[in-house]
């Protein structure tokens, strides 16, 4: 039996076989025996690792090393013999959260949890305001986020607003998209590139619908280069590794003023002499994000 060993991308998952791209070929793999050795306390391989494989003579492949990842998306998964770390995507380029600007009403709280996971993930985030056309102003209610220093693009899939600026912005990166249900999501990943949103979707409801270990995960990949992940999981992350006095440094606007602060220890809340404090006070602070900040902080606490 002849082997020949390749390096590939990790493009599908499910119950342990993973659907790896090397160059133009799709290659469908198992774990080589001694990665699993031990007990594992995480995904072992996962959706956008990097991956040595052998391919067998039959065209089956084996997945011999995976490559140290620059960061993962991981929810905590309590299982009986103890806590199990399931990695959402690995190595993901940046983030897209797509809200919309009505029907549904967006959940700005929810945008600024995501936003909170991304910045302790060091995942660069794209906001899309979706559905423009139903409002007179999309900017008022995202505008904020532009002023903290987060890339917004607005965006309608019935007046394709936005499609060519959110199509360059996913050239040759791995993508993972988040939001709320009925935002339009499909309809815009569908403009983006015809049968795209289709094919996500039906992913997604399955992810939403089945038992995390044995769903299907799967990237899809662009006709300009790049691959887009939808990834629902992001509802249900929790900040379960963060310390409270942690989330501060995962707000931009914040993490400047903390040193300022009077006390190392400082809560934000009631301590004299906060810089955050002040600077809410002066309008520096959006009293939305603060409010966020503030409802996380004591979430985790």
């Amino acid at each position: 039996m002849t082997e020949t060993t390749q390096r590939g991308l990790i493009v599908k998952a499910q119950s342990g076989f993973f659907t790896v791209e090397t160059g133009k070929s799709l290659v469908v793999c198992q774990l080589r025996g001694k990665l699993k050795h031990g007990r594992a306390t995480g995904d072992i391989a996962a959706l956008g690792d990097w991956v040595e494989i052998s391919v067998l003579a039959d065209g089956s492949g084996v997945v011999e090393n995976v490559q140290e990842r620059k960061q993962a998306l991981v929810r905590l998964d309590p299982r009986p013999q103890g806590e199990y770390q399931q990695v959402l995507l690995a190595n993901a380029d940046q983030a897209v959260f797509v809200f919309a600007c009505a029907h549904p009403s967006p959940k700005l709280k929810m945008l600024d949890r995501f936003l909170v996971i991304a910045e302790k993930q060091k995942i660069p985030a794209i906001i899309i305001a979706n559905k423009t056309d139903l409002v007179n102003d999309a900017k008022e209610i995202f505008g904020l986020y532009a002023e903290i220093g987060y890339r917004v693009i607005y965006a309608s899939a019935n007046t394709n607003q936005g499609v060519d600026e959110l199509r360059e912005a996913l050239v040759e990166k791995i993508s993972a998209f988040a939001g709320p249900s009925g935002v339009g999501k499909s309809s815009l990943l569908n403009a983006i590139q015809p049968g795209l949103g289709l094919a996500v979707n039906e992913i997604s409801s399955a992810m939403n619908k089945g038992k995390h270990t044995t769903v299907t995960r799967q990237m899809f990949r662009l006709d300009g280069g790049g691959y887009v992940a939808d990834t629902p999981g992001w509802k249900s992350l929790a900040l379960w590794d963060t310390a409270p006095e942690e989330i501060d440094a995962y707000f931009p606007e914040l993490a400047p003023l903390v040193a300022h602060c009077q006390f190392s220890d400082c809560t934000h809340t009631h301590e004299p002499a906060c810089a955050v404090q002040a600077a809410l006070k002066d309008g520096k602070i959006r009293p939305e994000r603060y409010e966020s900040f503030i409802r996380l902080r004591a979430r985790i606490n």
